[in-house]
């Protein structure tokens, strides 16, 4: 073996202990805050939120099972209407309304904590779909509505598709510029979780008061068509931003609200009937309100015009 080969020969040369390679440091690359395709902690809350309000609708779906198939107090709604325990009927009706809270507390903590993703959007369209569309179409199936098998079948899938739709024409309309009803404050159609409240009106005032005509399929197959056509309608209906009181009754507007909270405590379902009840009188006011703004914008937009009008051409420029 030659000197060179073994080390030595550096020495023999005069200079010194050969050194070691120089080798760079190896720097460990930064690893980015947020992971491509990843969610931080902040986007979780309000999606696990979602996925809680999912879970509630779909707990509702097993107790009406368990209520259709001879649970528990199913079949005496009226001794237990106000008196714990509950029965599996008023189970199932309480979960989706739980659902309903959960719904529309993911959103505004959404924006609370600048978590809005696309992820929490088609995760929130999901849970609406289930807890909102496919939980009342079951749920009051297997309450009244099996009893008139072609009646009630048609309405639950009319009910559960036209919540579909009405969810999937809120998807597409995101990426439009032009929404009239959304500029003005307004939404278009019944809401999905205001559309399962409504639904489930006749179940309601039969907890509160067991008269059996509430649960008759000729009146609960009519009544979801009826829903199921108001949350796929083009008409306009108020929002919490075109609902605004004026200072004068916003006293008076907070001891309604007081009052209405102790009656969900006292007498909870017809309280929940007075509020459908409500809301759909309030509906007509809705399309009121939308068409005065609807005129008072076409009459700004003709007084532009007419001021271009009498304005004339525009100089060319050199």
């Amino acid at each position: 073996m030659s000197g060179d080969e073994d080390g030595s020969g550096a020495a023999g040369r005069g200079r010194g202990v050969k050194l070691p390679p120089i080798i760079p440091p190896i720097i460990p690359a930064r690893l980015p805050a947020n992971l491509p395709g990843g969610l931080t902690l902040r986007a979780m809350v309000p999606n696990a939120i979602t996925a809680s309000a999912l879970a509630s609708g779909l707990t509702g779906i097993r107790f009406a099972i368990t209520a259709a198939s001879g649970g528990v107090l199913a079949s005496h709604p009226y001794a237990f209407s106000n008196a714990l325990p509950l029965d599996d009927w008023q189970k199932s009706v309480l979960f989706v309304i739980l659902a309903g809270v959960l719904d529309g507390v993911d959103g505004r903590i959404a924006r609370l904590l600048k978590a809005q993703s696309r992820f929490g959007a088609e995760l929130d369209s999901l849970s609406d779909a289930v807890s909102f569309g496919v939980a009342p179409a079951l749920i009051l199936f297997l309450w009244c509505l099996q009893s008139a098998p072609r009646l009630g079948w048609f309405a639950s899938l009319a009910f559960a598709i036209c919540c579909v739709l009405r969810l999937a024409r809120f998807n597409a309309a995101l990426d439009m510029a032009d929404q009239p009803h959304k500029s003005a404050g307004f939404l278009t159609g019944v809401p999905a979780p205001l559309g399962a409240a409504l639904a489930f009106l006749p179940m309601y005032l039969w907890i509160a008061s067991g008269n059996e005509i509430f649960r008759m399929p000729q009146v609960v197959g009519p009544w979801l068509l009826v829903i199921a056509f108001l949350m796929i309608s083009g008409m306009a209906t108020l929002s919490w931003q075109s609902a605004r009181p004026r200072r004068a009754v916003r006293l008076e507007l907070l001891v309604v609200l007081a009052l209405v909270f102790a009656a969900l405590i006292s007498e909870p379902w017809l309280t929940l009937a007075g509020i459908c009840l409500a809301y759909l009188l309030l509906l007509p006011v809705g399309v009121v309100a939308y068409g005065r703004v609807r005129r008072r914008r076409a009459a700004r937009a003709d007084l532009r015009q007419k001021a271009r009008a009498a304005a004339g051409p525009a100089p060319d420029e050199p």
